[in-house]
C-alpha cells in the first residue's frame, strides 16, 4: 500500500512539474506575443516622426519660394514703371528738342507775316519765304531727316507710292518721271512716302 502511494505521489509531482512548464511556455509565448506590437508601433513612430520632419522641411521650402515669388513680382512691377516712366521722359525730351530746333523758323514766319502790314514789294517777300525755307530744310537736316529721291529713280514701293502710271517709251521700266508729293525718311524708317508719277 505504501509503495502504491509513494507512486501516486510521483505520479502527482510530474503532473505539477509538466503543468508548472506549460505554464511557463505560455508565458513566455504571451510575453513575446506582447513585445510584437511594442515593436510595429516603435517603427510607426519613428517613421510618423521622419515623415512630420520631412513636412517641415517641405513647408519651409515652400515658404522661401513663396517669399522669392513675391519679390520677383514686386521688383517686375517696379521695373514696368520705371520703365514707362523713362519711356515719357525720353518721348518728352524728344518732343522738346523737335520743337526747339523749329522755333527759330517760327520767328521767321511771324517776321514774315508781320512784314505784311507794311508795304513791301514782291522780290522781298520772296526772299523772306526762301529764308524761311532753307532754314526749315537746314533744322530738318540736323535731325536727320532727308529728302527720298524720287525722279529719274526706279520705282521702289518701300519708298515710293505710285498715283499714276503711263506708257512712254522714251522711259525705262518702272522709272519716276514726276513727283507731286516729297517723301522724307528718318534713317530707316519712312516718315512720308513720296507721291509719284511712273513711266511703263
Amino acid at each position: 500500500m505504501k509503495e502504491k502511494e509513494t507512486d501516486n505521489q510521483k505520479e502527482k509531482e510530474q503532473d505539477n512539474c509538466q503543468t508548472d512548464n506549460n505554464e511557463e511556455v505560455n508565458n513566455e509565448e504571451t510575453n513575446q506575443n506582447d513585445n510584437i506590437p511594442e515593436k510595429e508601433e516603435s517603427a510607426c513612430n519613428q517613421e510618423m516622426e521622419q515623415l512630420k520632419n520631412e513636412l517641415e522641411e517641405k513647408s519651409k521650402k515652400c515658404e522661401e519660394y513663396f517669399n522669392m515669388l513675391q519679390r520677383t513680382a514686386a521688383e517686375f512691377d517696379n521695373y514696368k514703371k520705371r520703365t514707362a516712366k523713362e519711356k515719357e521722359s525720353i518721348y518728352t525730351d524728344a518732343t522738346v528738342d523737335v520743337i526747339a530746333a523749329f522755333l527759330p523758323v517760327v520767328d521767321n514766319i511771324e517776321r514774315a507775316i508781320a512784314a505784311f502790314s507794311n508795304e513791301i514789294d514782291a522780290a522781298s517777300l520772296k526772299e523772306g519765304v526762301d529764308l524761311v525755307y532753307r532754314q526749315f530744310k537746314d533744322v530738318m537736316g540736323k535731325l536727320g531727316v532727308e529728302e527720298i529721291k524720287s525722279v529719274g529713280e526706279k520705282f521702289d514701293p518701300n519708298l515710293h507710292n505710285a498715283v499714276m502710271h503711263v506708257e512712254d517709251p522714251e522711259y525705262d521700266e518702272s522709272v519716276i518721271i514726276e513727283e507731286f508729293q516729297k517723301g522724307y525718311i528718318l534713317k530707316d524708317r519712312v516718315i512720308r512716302y513720296s507721291m509719284v508719277k511712273v513711266a511703263n
